[in-house]
């Protein structure tokens, strides 16, 4: 775990019991402590403040894409210019892998726009991943293979928060599917918290649709 990693926390209300999910990222750690922001609730986006002692369920993405698990409790309260919560620092058998492969290929449209040497357009995905893409090749735009794109996204995650992502890409195939043409491309250069916003997008998607088989 790096100084900036984004976290997903899960914690139970002690008055209902129900589990919530929050946000927040490290940004200081120690042999004993991370240092976290305060966490943003997933849903509400508000603030959340919690009584020292509490337990949170914590999973992350690491530098290898894997998502990785494990618990800490709330220490104490930091006080300065930017308040922050102490959680107990993990040890390093205690962190487990939940899912070895980060990079989730989910069907779904996220709308895309996408600017290249002559031309720019807008459309949808077809999939998206956290290490490329296939979108919705609209008529009478051509994209070839080996062209390089920028593409701008706009995510819905969960918490209804919408995040834009900027990627640079190269085309690596087109297809016709149907009559409908795709291009499929990977990133080429994207920004870490970009890339792991999608990477929690696209578990947030896997997460949903599992729980509508389950329903």
């Amino acid at each position: 775990m790096k100084i900036g990693t984004l976290l997903t926390l899960e914690a139970k209300n002690p008055e209902t019991g129900e589990t919530h999910k929050y946000r927040s990222q490290i940004i200081e750690k120690n042999a004993h402590y991370l240092l976290i922001d305060l966490p943003i609730h997933h849903e509400t986006n508000k603030t959340a403040f919690f009584m020292k002692g509490t337990h949170f369920k914590m999973t992350y993405i690491g530098t290898d894409q894997a998502v990785y698990m494990f618990t800490a409790k709330l220490m104490k309260m930091v006080k300065g210019d930017i308040p922050s919560l102490a959680v107990q620092a993990p040890e390093k058998e205690a962190i487990r892998i939940i899912q070895r492969r980060a990079f989730v290929r989910i069907d779904t449209a996220v709308d895309v726009a996408v600017h290249y040497t002559n031309d720019s357009f807008t459309t949808v995905t077809s999939d998206i991943s956290g290490g490329g893409m296939s979108i919705i090749l609209p008529e009478p735009h051509e994209l070839n293979v080996n062209e390089r794109t920028d593409l701008w996204m706009v995510l819905r995650m969960q918490s209804e928060h919408y995040q834009y992502v900027h990627a640079a890409t190269e085309v690596t195939r087109i297809v016709d599917d149907n009559g409908i043409r795709k291009a499929s491309m990977k990133y080429l250069s994207i920004n870490q918290k970009d890339q792991q916003f999608i990477i929690r997008y696209c578990f947030e998607k896997q997460l949903e649709a599992r729980r509508k088989e389950l329903s």
